[in-house]
């Protein structure tokens, strides 16, 4: 993936974060939480288990929640979260907040985390493989699926650290955005361990979490481990609400209604098959 100088965050699922290109912004007004009758959200509409066209997601269900909370109406900017993402809905003015960005994402206000996840080995429970470290020999001798982003050394941090212990041989890449012409394209390397076209895949765990509930073959998660590989290597994300920076009247509205809402996210992540971790709690400034 990218350099150890690069933000992690962007190995995410919600890749959204990679390549916004700074520039000038227009000013776009914050929403007036009071009368804001419509909640405009910025979201891919092609991205099962966050969000699809036909809300089908659980960042789909999240934004309902919390419409209902603010006596709201949902509205959509569809956009896939790919290069460019933040920049042409969020700063563009086009839609207001975004369901799920990295608590670490700076380039937007971001609420407390709602959820914290983390990379996730995938095996087949009848497949014999057992991998809970990436030091852990079995990774030399299997064939190893991996998510992919591009080829300018942005990559995700489990390709960075095969890549980093000379694992690269038995390695397949399947990339996160996929063939956006097919139905949730980053599904394709949980699929993958099912057809037994890989051993073992990692990969975000929402992501992997969902689809492995939804295989027809049984199939193993095991949370990666150490949540860290060295210093600047995290495999663990708490996940925020992004809003346009300045938004903090908005934020707070948000943060009040995640917390209020606590149970019920937690039911909807659950439902949805997401590995959460311990969160720490607490703002994110």
């Amino acid at each position: 993936m990218f350099s150890p100088s690069r933000n992690l965050a962007a190995g995410l699922a919600v890749l959204f974060s990679m390549g916004t290109a700074a520039g000038p912004r227009a000013a776009v007004p914050a929403p007036s939480v009071g009368s804001l009758g419509t909640l405009r959200v910025c979201a891919d509409p092609n991205n099962l288990p966050f969000s699809n066209q036909r809300a089908e997601g659980f960042e789909n269900r999240l934004a309902s929640l919390i419409a209902r909370d603010l006596h709201a109406r949902v509205e959509y900017t569809w956009w896939a979260q790919r290069r460019g993402f933040v920049r042409n809905t969020l700063k563009k003015g086009t839609c207001d907040v975004i369901m799920g960005v990295p608590s670490t994402m700076d380039m937007v206000l971001r609420t407390a985390p709602y959820y914290r996840s983390t990379y996730v080995f995938v095996t087949r429970r009848d497949g014999g493989v057992v991998v809970r470290s990436f030091d852990d020999s079995v990774l030399r001798r299997v064939r190893v699926g991996v998510q992919l982003i591009g080829d300018d050394g942005a990559n995700t941090p489990p390709a960075h650290a095969l890549a980093r212990r000379g694992i690269i041989r038995n390695v397949k890449g399947y990339t996160v955005y996929g063939d956006y012409t097919t139905d949730s394209p980053p599904s394709r390397i949980v699929e993958a361990v099912a057809r037994g076209e890989v051993d073992v895949a990692i990969a975000w765990g929402p992501m992997a979490g969902y689809w492995a509930r939804r295989s027809t073959v049984p199939l193993t998660l095991t949370a990666v481990q150490p949540q860290m590989d060295g210093p600047s290597l995290p495999f663990v994300f708490d996940i925020s609400l992004g809003v346009r920076k300045g938004d903090t009247t908005f934020r707070a509205a948000l943060d009040s209604i995640l917390t209020r809402r606590r149970a019920e996210i937690d039911q909807i992540l659950e439902h949805y098959g997401v590995p959460r971790l311990v969160l720490a709690g607490g703002p994110v400034s």
